[in-house]
């Protein structure tokens, strides 16, 4: 937690985004899959009202409520796999953990106590009270009524804020009736690894700083998911080059205002549309060109 104050903790987040979302990409083992984990409300027989209003309640409340459980159970799938231990018996590991399931059942990766007391609990006490303390002998001293209290609910109402705009600038960048979903798992680096990334992912507004910098380069993440340790700097220069080369080769890139991705976004956790199915017969024919491919490097190795 020192060296990042947030709602997950970093090392959940590792293994939960650098790991199984960048190297799932769009698969049933991405734990970011927006269609699969909203599954529940997509095939739900609520009014389409009430749907949307889920979906405004999740937009407000996604980092602890989502996020913050979720990469905490990423975390812990990765140590029964590094240890060669078995999963909890009926336990679908491509299920999504939500603060509203540790209150329904509970998860058999922790408890609700573990999760609040490890996981979020520090950043609630710290960020939203303790922070603001000093304002409480401030006002105490000079006789400011409700200064404290003010300074919490400050922090609370920027709390929803920042929930939004992170959902606007993080969601919605691999969902929509554009993107492509995948049923087979694919080699790291691999040509189809490659291609998976510029077609399961959307590119926003860009170009000026001032752009970059409210999108907080995330508008960049079709280089991204190709380049994840390149510089932000270095997502601008490369944007066009790679606009370039897919444009030369027949592969769909695509670039949208933000505010349209969120509406698709939208569409696809209602089930008003839903995610493109990658053609199985091509999905094959990609891998078994990779295979191709390693063999021949193989042999050209053994040969040199």
């Amino acid at each position: 937690m020192n060296d990042w104050m947030d709602w997950m903790l970093p090392e959940a987040w590792n293994v939960e985004h650098n790991n199984r979302h960048h190297y799932n990409l769009s698969e049933l083992d991405d734990p970011d899959l927006v269609e699969n984990n909203l599954r529940d409300l997509r095939e739900s027989k609520l009014p389409l009202l009430f749907k949307y209003a889920q979906v405004i309640g999740a937009m407000l409340t996604w980092k602890w409520f989502y996020y913050a459980p979720n990469t905490y159970k990423e975390l812990k799938l990765a140590k029964l796999r590094r240890e060669g231990k078995p999963l909890p018996q009926d336990v679908d590991p491509t299920d999504a953990v939500t603060f509203k399931a540790l209150f329904g059942g509970g998860t058999p990766f922790y408890s609700l106590w573990e999760f609040v007391s490890v996981v979020v609990g520090p950043y609630l006490v710290i960020h939203f009270f303790l922070l603001p303390l000093p304002y409480f002998f401030i006002g105490q001293r000079f006789a400011i009524p409700d200064l404290y209290s003010n300074a919490v609910a400050n922090l609370f109402f920027a709390e929803l804020l920042t929930n939004m705009h992170g959902f606007v600038a993080v969601v919605t960048n691999h969902a929509g009736d554009d993107m492509y979903r995948f049923k087979y798992g694919c080699r790291p680096f691999s040509s189809s690894f490659f291609v998976r990334q510029v077609v399961a992912s959307v590119d926003f507004d860009m170009g000026t700083d001032l752009v970059d910098f409210l999108h907080g380069f995330l508008n960049y993440q079709i280089e991204h998911h190709l380049w994840p340790n390149l510089s932000m700097l270095s997502y601008q220069k490369a944007a066009p080059l790679v606009r370039e080369i897919c444009d030369k080769h027949g592969v769909p890139y695509i670039k949208e205002n933000v505010f349209w991705r969120v509406k698709k976004t939208v569409d696809i956790m209602v089930g008003k549309s839903s995610m493109r199915e990658f053609p199985e017969e091509f999905e094959k024919k990609l891998l078994e060109m990779d295979a191709l491919y390693e063999a021949q490097k193989k042999i050209s190795q053994n040969d040199s």
